[in-house]
């Protein structure tokens, strides 16, 4: 009978190893153990074996694609990590806690937003339609959609719609706090 399996095993492993020891690969194995080797024993302990691959950009732009298909918590993750370079994340960040109905998250990014980058009309916006649809804090939505309206004329009517809205349930508010005789 002939060899079993398990002895053509060992002979191809023989005879890999030879191959390799005659290609140097062996010997290049032994250089890499020794330079790790060096490199810990010189106190450098920390290894960063990789970096993120994605920009910051496309982290943002992933994050898109998964809010696009209603996939919210992976968005979240990714706006995450796009906010450590990007500011406009944290506007992103406040649209998906507000579709989710986490209002103070929202409220935390929206400002983390303006802070970040003062120059961002649609932050001041969104926070102003946040507190708008919360039915609070609403000279403040009024400050902010003017606000939104001094940083960038461009959009005024987008942002002249948030205002009328908020100008009216001020209104409302008011005829209800006033007594009528």
């Amino acid at each position: 009978m002939g060899k079993s399996k398990f002895l053509d095993i060992i002979d191809n492993t023989k005879a890999i190893k030879k191959t390799m020891i005659s290609r140097g690969y062996i010997r290049s194995q032994f250089i890499s153990l020794c330079c790790l080797f060096l490199f810990f024993s010189c106190g450098l302990s920390e290894i960063k074996l990789l970096d993120d691959p994605l920009t910051a950009q496309e982290h943002l732009d992933l994050g898109l694609s998964y809010e696009k298909i209603n996939e919210v918590d992976p968005a979240i993750k990714q706006y995450e990590m796009a906010a450590k370079s990007l500011p406009v994340a944290y506007l992103y960040l406040g649209n998906v806690y507000f579709k989710k109905n986490n209002f103070d998250e929202a409220v935390n990014n929206y400002k983390e937003a303006i802070r970040k980058d003062p120059q961002n009309s649609d932050a001041y916006n969104n926070l102003a339609w946040l507190y708008y649809t919360k039915k609070e804090n609403l000279e403040e939505a009024e400050k902010l959609v003017l606000k939104a309206m001094t940083i960038n004329p461009s959009k005024e009517n987008i942002y002249l719609d948030t205002l009328d809205k908020i100008r009216i349930l001020n209104r409302q508010n008011k005829k209800i706090l006033t007594p009528s005789y």
